[in-house]
Formats: structure tokens, C-alpha cells, sequence
């Protein structure tokens, strides 16, 4: 890319529901939580 070339970065904003967000969070801390500790449910895997 030359000097003079300008990179335009379009922000593609989605409109979700504030239901997806929660559902979205809620699937990212479970996520975590079985990584970290076994997660609420205890279950450990190996």
C-alpha cells in the first residue's frame, strides 16, 4: 500500500435484541466458568 492510501473500516453495527445480548453473555460466562473451575454444575471432564 502506498502513503497515500486510505483504509476505510466500516463499522457494521447489528441491531440484537437486548435478549440475544443476555443470551450472548449468559453462553460466554458459562463458557469461562467450565474452563476455570468445572463450572456451576460441577461437572469435570479428563
Amino acid at each position: 500500500m502506498s502513503e497515500t492510501t486510505t483504509v476505510r473500516r466500516v463499522r457494521h453495527v447489528a441491531r440484537t435484541g437486548d435478549a440475544d445480548r443476555k443470551n450472548a453473555a449468559a453462553a460466554l460466562q458459562r463458557a469461562l466458568d467450565r474452563r476455570d473451575n468445572g463450572g456451576a454444575t460441577g461437572h469435570v471432564t479428563g
